[in-house]
């Protein structure tokens, strides 16, 4: 029989603060800039909730430094996480998917730098699909010198001390790691907290659902076109094809390989030689939420999180998942890799 302590909920300030004890001398800042964080993510969850009562879906008439149409929850999402770190004052500067360069918070001194994709996939908001926030933190370098410079975010995803990301969906969940296994929440609308549903979430060593854009299959290289009609064949240990499901918006996509396992994957293209996702606010975070459940995560050639940024706004191609999914199709990349042109 469960007793009353065992089913007692836990909430992500709880959960954040117990985490902070196991570690004599913490100072506790990191744990406050995650818990702004999720306020953040309280508040675009209750408007993501009823954008569709209250004007605030569709575009606000401008474009993003990738070109993009804005969003109007891109600008709400953005300005409500940029202002809980501007005031928790420990974070110096922000690099947001919305904003052209970095973005230098009150605190110079502050010890911390995040990477932001306010609102991952907004293009499906306007018709009721499932968007995300995702989160990157490193330490700043050089905490005395006050002049900010975007050198100092140029760090590889190896040096991440936490990522995490939000998804707004048929509930709000939220999921984040500091390196020592990936924690993931629900937010009870009734309480207004997000509660512990799974301390130590691992990913299945290999799943049988593929997400891929399919419509850009022509652009693709040789091995990876293999690769996906390998998986429309009959797998052996199943006696039937992998599934395909492609939302198109990461966080989704990614959340429901981390669940059921499988293979996400945006390779490069004609269209986007370099691929399509950023690497800063996109790829390392999620890479490193993936890796902590057991997962690979890779850009075809070489493991993410230990890519050299040379460019905040970098893009990079990705495979990412369960880990025997990820190595079969890495095989197929290097098997046909003298075949590599584009067709």
């Amino acid at each position: 029989m469960q007793t009353v302590s065992e089913a007692r909920l836990v909430t992500l300030e709880e959960y954040i603060i117990q985490s902070q004890n196991r570690f004599p001398g913490a100072t506790g800042e990191l744990s406050q800039l995650l818990r702004d964080i999720g306020l953040a993510a309280k508040i675009i969850s209750r408007e993501v909730n009823k954008a569709g009562i209250t004007n605030i879906l569709g575009v606000d008439g401008s474009k993003n430094v990738h070109g993009e149409e804005v969003k109007k929850l891109d600008v709400f999402s953005d300005h409500q996480l940029i202002s809980a770190l501007e005031r928790s004052q420990i974070t110096c500067m922000v690099i947001s998917e919305e904003n052209d360069g970095i973005v230098r918070l009150s605190s110079k001194g502050g010890k911390y730098i995040v990477y932001l994709d306010p609102l991952d996939g907004s293009s499906n908001i306007d018709v009721n699909v499932s968007v995300g926030s995702i989160f990157s933190i490193y330490m700043r370098e050089a905490r005395f010198d006050p002049t900010v410079k975007e050198s100092d975010a140029l760090q590889p995803g190896i040096r991440q001390v936490a990522a995490g990301y939000v998804l707004y969906g048929s509930s709000t969940t939220l999921a984040y790691t500091t390196g020592l296994g990936v924690s993931l929440f629900t937010l009870d609308p009734s309480i207004g907290e997000f509660i512990l549903c799974n301390r130590n979430i691992k990913i299945p060593q290999k799943g049988t659902i593929y997400s891929i854009n399919e419509g850009s299959y022509n652009s693709w290289d040789l091995g990876l076109k293999k690769y996906i009609k390998y998986c429309q064949e009959t797998d052996p240990e199943t006696g039937r094809p992998y599934s395909a499901r492609y939302i198109g918006s990461m966080v989704a996509d990614v959340h429901r390989t981390l669940i059921k396992g499988g293979i996400f994957i945006y390779p490069h293209s004609n269209r986007y030689p370099e691929g399509k996702l950023r690497l800063m606010y996109e790829c390392n975070p999620l890479s490193m939420i993936i890796e902590q459940a057991g997962g690979m995560a890779s850009n075809g050639e070489r493991r993410i999180m230990e890519i050299e940024p040379v460019a905040i706004h970098q893009r990079t191609p990705i495979y990412m998942g369960s880990p025997i999914n990820v190595r079969k199709v890495l095989d197929f990349l290097v098997e046909y890799a003298e075949e590599k042109t584009l067709a």
